[in-house]
């Protein structure tokens, strides 16, 4: 992973980690709404993870999304620890940069928590909150 990489992966965990805080989206806080603004060049990729919260040890999930003008999905990591990753088998199904579809298991050892799931879009970031409560 290069350093740009892992520079995305900081900036959006600290997002994800102060959405989580905070307990709620951007987008649902009280005050007047206005149009939320786009995000910044190298963090624009979309990531779903269905089913979210999962709910037992060794179950499939799908790792859905777009690369938000990147190339296409050319890899996924979940969790912060590469020795104890979240996911395993992260297999890419379809890599198309207008929507992308990948396939994994939630980890044997995995325990109750919050996680971020990240893809790289090369040149194109994103990242989102896996929930397990197993």
């Amino acid at each position: 992973m290069n350093r740009k990489m892992t520079t995305a992966i900081a900036g959006l965990s600290l997002t994800a980690g102060l959405l989580a805080v905070a307990g709620a989206p951007a987008g649902a806080q009280a005050g007047p709404q206005t149009a939320a603004p786009k995000p910044p060049k190298g963090a624009r990729a979309v990531v779903q993870v269905s089913p979210n919260p999962t709910t037992e040890r060794g179950q499939e999930v799908t790792i859905t999304g777009h690369c938000g003008g990147g190339k296409g999905l050319k890899g996924v990591l979940a969790g912060l620890d590469r020795k104890n990753p979240v996911l395993r088998n992260i297999r890419i199904v379809k890599d198309d940069a207008k929507g992308f579809v990948a396939k994994a298991k939630l980890d044997s050892k995995i325990g109750n928590g919050v996680g971020p799931v990240f893809v790289d879009c090369g040149g194109e970031a994103g990242v989102t909150l896996l929930v397990t409560h197993v």
